[in-house]
């Protein structure tokens, strides 16, 4: 086990990998920006510096300086959380040869899986369902629309880089089609340097349902069962849950297992997400690995029982897995809100400024992952979300209940959030029902 970690990393995730760290005995040394100097994850770290400025790009993405902590540190391995540097393959790299573990897969397995083009070829030679598309990535105007024809309107246009939404654009026909190229291409190389593209058929209505996988080194494979993170707007997660509602048994167990035998054939380690979506007859298509832990983990945590946090630490340091798929046995339902300083009656706009008061929720079955307090300033400079809350009830339908209960206990003061939203999107019928898609916050008027 190792002795010091760095957390390349802020907020909620931060504060949730060192309380990982304690229990298990291992120091922690993390970094903060000018923007984050002060915060309260950074008083319960054995060591703490200050790595630039306040933008992401002067601080938490700057390799070197993240770098130089810890070897100031004199740490042994890097947690880098999710965002930020986590799915970086250079910096995965940099680790590695500054004789320093990355708390993740191996810069082969990240680099592989991180291009999706990549990551569908090796969904097919592993017998997983991938959506219907282009072979490869596309290299001009005219072998998309030929590319289309062959799979049939309505197409999604993909960035090979991208994600959260990013490089992604539907297209209904050829003069659709034209357009939403040229606008994916310059999105995913403004966001992510990589301009490269390739096309989907688009799967209307569509579900999308994510496995959890724990891998070690020593050719152990785990699935830990499903989430749905059906509920979003413009593919940006507003709720997760597990499991995943009105989906058979039979296709619940035939994806878990698709899963699995993806991250074998990627030789992949660590935790990671493996990315479905599922169509109105149950058919699943593989669509990305997430090459790190989710926002969402907390909801798989509940319903397992295993600390994914923990197990990260122990993979990388190189021991065994010591539970067997037999053992996981998912119990109840779990649900989780993602709470954002943002004002979805305005397009969720981002809202900045200082917590003035804030009360946590709590009870039976109630948890609340959060770095903000009374008197926290919301930066401008970094993703909203200030915290995650999250309920486990026996059934889905006291899950729901409870979380209602939790999100009106919950006082936040001084900035607008997404909480009255979260009310609204429970209380519809539709979503107590079960009967949602990634479409259906917009259809139902809800935004």
């Amino acid at each position: 086990m190792y002795k010091r970690i760095l957390v390349a990393n802020r907020g909620e995730i931060a504060l949730r990998i060192i309380r990982a760290c304690k229990e298990l005995g291992v120091e922690t040394v993390a970094i903060f920006s000018e923007a984050d100097r002060g915060s309260a994850y950074l008083e319960l770290a054995d060591e703490a510096y200050c790595v630039g400025g306040p933008r992401g790009a002067d601080s938490y993405l700057k390799i070197d300086r993240v770098i130089s902590a810890a070897e100031i540190g004199n740490v042994q391995a890097i947690h880098p959380g999710y965002g930020f540097l986590s799915e970086n393959a250079h910096f995965n790299e940099v680790c590695r040869s500054c004789k320093i573990d990355l708390i993740g897969p191996t810069p082969e397995a990240m680099s592989r899986l991180g291009d999706k083009n990549e990551a569908r070829k090796l969904a097919r030679d592993a017998n997983v369902p991938v959506v219907p598309g282009s072979a490869g990535l596309i290299s001009d105007e005219a072998e998309a629309v030929k590319t289309a024809h062959e799979i049939g309107f309505p197409v999604l246009v993909k960035a090979s880089a991208g994600g959260g939404g990013r490089g992604m654009r539907v297209a209904l026909n050829d003069l659709a089609l034209k357009a939403a190229l040229q606008q994916a291409r310059s999105e995913a190389e403004a966001a992510f340097g990589d301009g490269s593209i390739y096309l989907e058929k688009y799967v209307e209505h569509p579900r999308h349902v994510e496995v959890q996988v724990l891998a070690d080194h020593h050719g152990n494979v785990l699935h830990l069962w499903e989430r749905d993170c059906s509920t979003q707007r413009r593919h940006q997660k507003l709720i997760e849950e597990s499991p995943s509602p009105r989906l058979s048994q039979e296709t619940r167990v035939a994806m878990c297992e698709s899963a699995v035998r993806l991250v074998h054939a990627a030789g992949y380690t660590n935790a990671g997400t493996v990315e479905f979506i599922v169509d109105e007859q149950e058919n699943f298509y593989f669509i990305e690995v997430n090459a790190r832990i989710q926002v969402e983990h907390p909801v798989t945590e509940l319903v397992t029982g295993i600390d994914l946090i923990k197990w990260q630490i122990r993979i990388a340091s190189g021991e065994p897995l010591t539970i067997s798929q037999s053992d996981i046995v998912p119990q109840g339902v779990a649900i989780e809100c993602r709470i954002n300083a943002e004002d979805p009656q305005a397009g969720f706009r981002p809202c900045p400024g200082r917590i003035e008061r804030m009360m946590a929720p709590g009870g039976f079955g109630v948890r609340f992952d959060s770095h903000a307090h009374p008197g926290y300033v919301v930066s401008p400079y970094y993703d909203s979300m200030i915290g995650k809350l999250l309920v486990h009830q026996p059934t889905r339908r006291e899950a729901i209940d409870c979380m209602l209960r939790a999100l009106d206990e919950l006082r936040v003061e001084g900035i607008m959030t997404t909480v009255p939203l979260h009310r609204e999107i429970l209380s519809h019928a539709a979503f107590a029902e079960g009967r949602i898609d990634t479409t259906f916050v917009e259809r139902s008027g809800l935004v």
